[in-house]
């Protein structure tokens, strides 16, 4: 621990045997101004699911916008899930939808709402094989690791796929 370092108690929101679950606010560290722009607001990561409902209703009681980009990690910590939007109620929805399998969250809530989608983009991409989509928010012809694939609705991305669309019905 570095002589500038303080401990601080911080508030319990949860906790069993084997976690524990605090609320507090992380420091500027060296090199970063104090008053520079946060990206994040309020951020969790790899909650257990038992945690949920006391997380929100911690945020509902300090007054913190539960709109954000969300992550659903399985047993082995892997993202299994990524999307934006409500996030307690859109975790619960996928933890319901697949309880077996979803044992941990993460979620970002956003200072600046506008970055939302780049952070859920930049999430998804990173993410690795075992993500899984819903369907009607990715083109099925996606292959990993193409560098063409840019995300739909964007100029680039429709530019490209007329061109490819153009080409292949020339062969």
């Amino acid at each position: 621990m570095s002589a500038k370092t303080k401990k601080i108690k911080m508030p319990n929101v949860w906790s069993d045997e084997q976690w524990t679950v605090r609320f507090g606010r992380v420091n500027a560290g060296p090199g970063r101004p104090e008053g520079a722009p946060r990206l994040f607001t309020v951020l969790g990561e790899k909650l257990p699911f038992e945690a949920i409902d006391k997380v929100n209703s911690h945020l509902r009681k300090i007054a913190v916008r539960r709109t954000g980009v969300y992550v659903a990690h399985d047993s082995m910590g892997y993202a299994r899930y990524i999307g934006r939007g409500k996030i307690f109620s859109r975790l619960r929805a996928r933890r319901k939808s697949q309880i077996l399998e979803l044992k941990y969250f993460s979620f970002y809530v956003v200072e600046d709402r506008k970055h939302e989608r780049e952070i859920e983009t930049l999430l998804i991409r990173a993410a690795g094989p075992l993500l899984q989509f819903n369907t009607r928010k990715k083109r099925l012809t996606i292959s990993p690791g193409d560098i063409l694939d840019y995300e739909a609705g964007t100029r680039f991305f429709e530019r490209r796929h007329k061109a490819r669309q153009k080409s292949k019905s020339r062969k």
